[in-house]
C-alpha cells in the first residue's frame, strides 16, 4: 500500500469530516462548496503554513516534526488511535520491495494454550485476522460450519474479516453487525498504516474491495480505532444468543500474533449457553498438534 496517498486520504476525510462551526468559524452556507474545513483554515488553526500543510496532503512529509503532526491531530480532533496512524502514514519505513508473503504458524506452547482452556473459547490469530490456531470451544462458537483442520493451510485460511462480509454464516453470528464490520475495517486500517509493505495485507484488502460493497463503502471512510477487550453479542444457532465479553491477548516475540478469548458473566444465561455449547461440541483429536490439510477456507 502507498503510505503517501494514504497519508492525504486520511487527511482529507478528518478534515471533510470537522465543520466549520465545530471550531468556532462562523460561514455563509451558500458560499461555501463543501461541508468540511478548508486547508487554509485547518492550517490557521493548526498554526502552519498552508504549504506544509498541501504538502502534507499531497503524501510529501518528509522531515515533518512531531510538533506539527501533533497541532494537526490536536484541530482535527483525532483519537489517539486515529493520532498514531498520522504518524504511522506521514513516516512509513524505509521503502523496500514487498516481499512474497510468509506464511506465520502457532507455535506448540500456544496450541497448548489454546487447548487448555476448555472452557473458554479462543482463537490464536496474526495481524490480519487469519486464524492460526482454534480450540474446541472457539471453533464450535464461530466456525463448525468450516473444518476444524481449516487454520493448517497456510495459503487458505479462515480470515475472520474476510468471513464477517464473505461468508454469511458468520457474519449471521453478530447481532451488531455494522459495528462489528466497522471495528474490524478500522483495526485493519491501523494494521495497513503500520505495515504497509505487507503484500498479504494488501491482497486482502484487494480481494475485499472487489467482491465487498460494503468493505469498499467501509475503507473508503478511513475508519481508524483498535479495541483490546469489550463485549460482544452473538447468535448461534446452536444456543441461542450469548453476551460475551472478549480481551485479546499480545503473544511477545511474534509479528503481531494474538489471543482472543471470549467469557461470559458466571450465572448468566450466556454463562448457562457456553456450558451448553462445550458439553455439545464434538471434540477434536489431540488440538495441541497440527491437524491435517483443510477441504475447505473462507
Amino acid at each position: 500500500m502507498d503510505a503517501s496517498s494514504e497519508l492525504g486520504e486520511f487527511l482529507k476525510s478528518r478534515r471533510a469530516a470537522l465543520r466549520p462551526q465545530d471550531v468556532g468559524i462562523a460561514t455563509a452556507p451558500a458560499r461555501r462548496r463543501v461541508a468540511g474545513l478548508r486547508r487554509e483554515e485547518l492550517a490557521l488553526l493548526a498554526g502552519v503554513s498552508i504549504t506544509h500543510y498541501t504538502r502534507l496532503e499531497q503524501g510529501r512529509a518528509a522531515g515533518v516534526s512531531d510538533s506539527v503532526l501533533e497541532a494537526i491531530a490536536r484541530t482535527l480532533r483525532l483519537t489517539e488511535d486515529e493520532t498514531a496512524h498520522l504518524k504511522d502514514l506521514a513516516r512509513p519505513a524505509a521503502p523496500r520491495r514487498p516481499a512474497a508473503p510468509r506464511a506465520e504458524h502457532a507455535s506448540a506452547s500456544a496450541r497448548r494454550l489454546l487447548a487448555a482452556m476448555t472452557d473458554v473459547p479462543a482463537l490464536l490469530l496474526d495481524r490480519r485476522g487469519d486464524v492460526l490456531a482454534w480450540n474446541r470451544l472457539g471453533h464450535a462458537l464461530l466456525a463448525a460450519h468450516l473444518p476444524w483442520e481449516g487454520p493448517e493451510t497456510a495459503g487458505g485460511r479462515p480470515n475472520l474479516v474476510r468471513m464477517l462480509f464473505l461468508d454469511e454464516e458468520y457474519r449471521a453470528r453478530y447481532t451488531d453487525w455494522k459495528e462489528e464490520a466497522h471495528l474490524a475495517v478500522a483495526s485493519l486500517r491501523l494494521v495497513a498504516g503500520r505495515h504497509p509493505d505487507d503484500r498479504a495485507l494488501a491482497e486482502l484488502v484487494g480481494q475485499l474491495s472487489i467482491q465487498s460493497e460494503e468493505f469498499t463503502t467501509l475503507w473508503a471512510r478511513h475508519p481508524v480505532r483498535t479495541c483490546v477487550s469489550g463485549t460482544k453479542s452473538l447468535r448461534h444457532p446452536a444456543v441461542g444468543t450469548l453476551e460475551l465479553g472478549f480481551e485479546n491477548l499480545c503473544l511477545p516475540g511474534t509479528a503481531g500474533q494474538r489471543v482472543i478469548t471470549y467469557t461470559a458473566e458466571p450465572g448468566s444465561p450466556s454463562d448457562a449457553a457456553l456450558r451448553l455449547l462445550a458439553a455439545t461440541a464434538v471434540p477434536a483429536a489431540r488440538e495441541d498438534l497440527p491437524a491435517p490439510a483443510a477441504r475447505r477456507t473462507v
